[in-house]
């Protein structure tokens, strides 16, 4: 399958082939698994502290029965007042310490096979290929002739934002931009804490080398820039939806023809 590339300025360049990386089937759940699990690796661990709710002085009558009243821990105190007499320390009591606490030692994170997350990432990546996949995630692509983008490697010495609007522009990408303005303002709790708005995903540049490049976008919102080796089913598949809006460089291209995987041997043992 050949795709026409397009120069930085949005003009017709020579038709590049695609590898065979983009005949991969497109597999929702299996790429709904694998953002789940690589989503979880980011999660931060949380515990108590060891003696939270038992730094009090309670203790249980000795000898605990024939008082007339519950074996159950009370909090002292000498001359009466405050919570003197009070349940205190243990789980079922106000302020006493938890059951069964939250505990830094709990694995939190989800494990993933190698072959099925580079399964599941060759299977996102021909995603980007299909106009109906892009268009079903809310992308603007009605100025956009094919699907995958394929740029010029000029795009990879773009370091000013300034820059990259233009190319945004000419590449007919700036009405997907501009749909994020469109989103509403959250209310409750979130309002609260400072989180009003919540900036979505647009166009995803992959670029064989992108420190030049994230710079670029990093101002533009929902406009983001990976390298190929860093590229992740977080990055094309945000919210373990496929897909995203995708933008190649010819380099990261070739570099993507290079990946690995037993499925491609099957499908060109097969061919």
């Amino acid at each position: 399958m050949k795709v026409t590339a397009l120069t930085i300025d949005g003009k017709n360049d020579n038709p590049i082939e695609l590898p065979s990386v983009f005949d991969t089937q497109v597999r929702y759940k299996l790429i709904h698994n694998a953002f789940v699990s690589l989503n979880s690796h980011k999660f931060q661990k949380q515990g108590r502290h060891p003696t939270a709710g038992q730094d009090v002085v309670a203790d249980s009558n000795d000898p605990p029965t024939g008082r007339g009243i519950s074996r159950i821990a009370r909090m002292k105190g000498g001359g009466g007042g405050g919570r003197q007499g009070q349940a205190g320390e243990v789980a079922s009591t106000r302020g006493g310490r938890q059951a069964f606490p939250p505990n830094v030692k709990k694995v939190i994170y989800k494990k993933l096979n190698k072959k099925e997350n580079k399964l599941a990432l060759c299977s996102a990546i021909a995603a980007t290929a299909s106009k109906e996949i892009v268009k079903s995630n809310g992308h603007s692509i009605e100025n956009i002739k094919e699907l995958p983008i394929i740029v010029s490697d000029e795009i990879e010495n773009i370091s000013k934002t300034s820059e990259m609007e233009k190319i945004i522009k000419s590449l007919n990408l700036i009405n997907d931009i501009k749909r994020l303005e469109k989103r509403k303002p959250r209310s409750g709790k979130v309002a609260l804490r400072g989180r009003k708005s919540k900036v979505g995903k647009s166009v995803l540049f992959v670029v064989s080398d992108s420190s030049k490049t994230e710079n670029a976008c990093s101002s533009i919102p929902g406009v983001d820039a990976r390298s190929v080796k860093d590229l992740s089913i977080l990055d094309l598949a945000p919210g373990s939806k496929p897909v995203r809006l995708t933008v190649y460089s010819k380099k990261a291209i070739d570099e993507i023809s290079k990946i690995k995987s037993s499925h491609l041997e099957l499908m060109v043992a097969m061919k």
